[in-house]
């Protein structure tokens, strides 16, 4: 199964953020204007987030090798990070031996209604998914909270028999409500 339910070990998969960071003095950055009176702090700066995602595109190339790649994008959160990775696995295809294949589909996933857990959830969109079947998956998502959400999409996945799923995920949130899933890959903790 993709990701992990075990405590992820510290040896650099991913940028800490602990409770106690105060965040970076917004003087030192540009942003919108609309932001000025909102904002009080920068927690992760644009430029970390490109280089932590070109490290994710690398990290994801190295544990697929040289296989095509079905890519599922979890709506509508993940869009901007998946076409951002997506963008850094094709430059890093155009610059390896063997042009590596990519296809993105779509899925929103519903497993909450006005802020409460249905228990079960739902996939809406997306392609028929058995033609996952043999593929080499990868599920990018933006957040993983409790985990829950992302264990029921794999579930429902592998019952497909995918030849590889791996989990990219752009922040992983720390509850106290989690079940211990980690992505394969993820930029930071929060």
């Amino acid at each position: 199964m993709a990701g992990s339910s075990e405590e992820a070990p510290d040896y650099g998969r991913g940028v800490v953020i602990t409770d106690d960071w105060p965040g970076y003095d917004l003087n030192l950055f540009t942003y919108p204007q609309h932001y000025y009176g909102d904002l009080e702090y920068v927690l992760i700066p644009h430029g970390i987030v490109v280089d932590r995602t070109e490290r994710l595109a690398k990290d994801i190339m190295k544990d697929i090798g040289n296989c095509d790649i079905m890519v599922l994008c979890v709506l509508k959160g993940g869009y901007k990070f998946c076409a951002d990775l997506v963008e850094h696995l094709k430059n890093i295809s155009r610059n390896s031996d063997r042009f590596i294949s990519m296809k993105v589909d779509f899925i929103r996933l519903k497993s909450y209604r006005n802020d409460q857990s249905m228990g079960e959830m739902q996939i809406i969109g997306g392609n028929d998914l058995s033609t996952l079947a043999g593929k080499n998956v990868l599920i990018v998502e933006d957040v993983v909270g409790t985990g829950r959400t992302m264990k029921a999409l794999l579930s429902s996945i592998e019952k497909y028999k995918p030849n590889m799923i791996k989990v990219a995920s752009l922040l992983v949130k720390r509850t106290p409500r989690s079940d211990g899933f980690r992505p394969d890959s993820h930029m930071c903790d929060q």
